[in-house]
């Protein structure tokens, strides 16, 4: 079967976690840049990626690289791409984003315009017609432009894999669910551990983990765009590969997972988008104030987002908010508090300096993952 260059795309500061992620699936990385991982596999792993990996925003399948300083560089370098071995002579093609870093070509429009037209005049001459009606499957590209070098790649995911399929409505600033998974996965949390989220808002936090937990694979409820793409992979890879996922989940897993929200209405719709997900009977949801929270058990995990003040009013309110944050955290014993805000005065606030800091951009917000970590547990014997 043929071997594809598979490009998987992440949160700036997250590409170790997704490179283990493709690691653990099976498969050879060729390449890891910032902000993404490229991988070799076959029309397989394209099912695979789309449907297992949890922290990447999709999988685009690589059909060229070339270098193009003017717009004529542009048109011959994707005129010279082998489309008819991608695209049949009735598939819809566009290209649905370009972009362009640091490049002499910055125009997004004008490229997408070239690229479209470079595409039809090598369709042209690989299928010996004119005229294309683009009646049959979707086959969107994508363009992106670094230093001059140009990148072309088909998308075979669609929609963002961050979308689930269980978040219908979110709440007020939501974190992503590919970003929730990714910093969940950066702690050392496990189900057999406590995991309490006391800003949960629609619940991501709690319902990622609890996928991990059963071993849900976070696509196993949606579609993508490359199931049409019969030319290149056959629908049967498609059904092993949901198969392979069903087989894999463990519902009867014991958890202790919990979200709190000081808004009733927002625990409701938590409640709900964690039914869509499966995994409503591995999370207990609870209209609580975060600075009523105290906990029997040892040795839990305090992952969460809390708000870090996007308007002036809230700003204000910041430093109370994170003291407090401190405070229940220091009544947690042997507790880990894990916190992802673009405030940066939180460890201050807390009056604890972090073990561990990372810089993570959430589109182009800077925000940092403060890593507060307790005592290990003691071995079981």
């Amino acid at each position: 079967m043929k071997i594809f260059e598979l490009s998987a795309p992440c949160h700036f500061g997250l590409e170790s976690v997704l490179k283990k992620e493709i690691y653990d699936l099976g498969y050879e990385i060729a390449e890891v840049e910032d902000g993404r991982v490229t991988f070799l596999g076959d029309a397989e792993a394209i099912c695979r990626a789309n449907i297992f990996l949890r922290t990447t925003e999709r999988i685009l399948l690589r059909v060229g690289k070339f270098r193009a300083e003017t717009f004529e560089e542009l048109f011959e370098g994707i005129r010279a791409l082998p489309w008819e071995e991608y695209i049949p002579e009735d598939g819809r093609f566009w290209v649905t984003k370009a972009a362009s870093i640091k490049s002499k070509l910055f125009s997004t429009r004008d490229i997408q315009s070239i690229a479209k037209k470079a595409m039809v005049e090598r369709m042209k001459q690989g299928y010996h017609q004119d005229v294309f009606a683009e009646t049959g499957a979707s086959y969107p590209v994508r363009i992106f432009l670094h230093k001059d070098e140009v990148t072309v790649a088909l998308d075979t995911t669609g929609e963002s894999l961050h979308k689930r399929g269980y978040r219908t409505v979110a709440g007020k600033a939501p974190i992503s669910e590919t970003l929730a998974a990714a910093l969940i996965m950066l702690t050392p949390w496990r189900s057999d551990r406590i995991l309490v989220d006391p800003f949960c808002g629609s619940g991501t936090f709690p319902i990622e983990a609890a996928m991990m937990a059963a071993n849900i694979a976070p696509g196993m409820n949606r579609s993508f765009v490359a199931e049409e793409w019969t030319n290149l992979i056959p629908r049967k890879l498609w059904y092993e590969a949901v198969q392979e996922a069903n087989d894999l989940i463990c519902k009867d897993v014991e958890t202790d997972i919990q979200g709190y929200d000081l808004d009733a209405d927002v625990v409701k719709m938590a409640r709900e988008n964690a039914k869509r997900a499966g995994v409503e009977q591995l999370i207990h949801f609870q209209q609580r104030d975060a600075a009523q929270l105290h906990h029997p058990k040892k040795y839990g995990f305090l992952i969460t987002n809390p708000p870090y003040g996007e308007r002036l009013e809230e700003k204000e309110a910041l430093p109370e908010l994170y003291r407090m944050i401190g405070e229940v955290y220091r009544r947690l014993d042997s507790w880990s508090l894990y916190l992802i805000t673009a405030y940066e005065h939180a460890p201050q606030d807390i009056g604890r300096k972090p073990d561990k800091n990372r810089k993570i951009y959430n589109g182009m917000l800077k925000t940092y993952y403060y890593q507060f970590m307790g005592p290990k547990p003691p071995k079981r014997k």
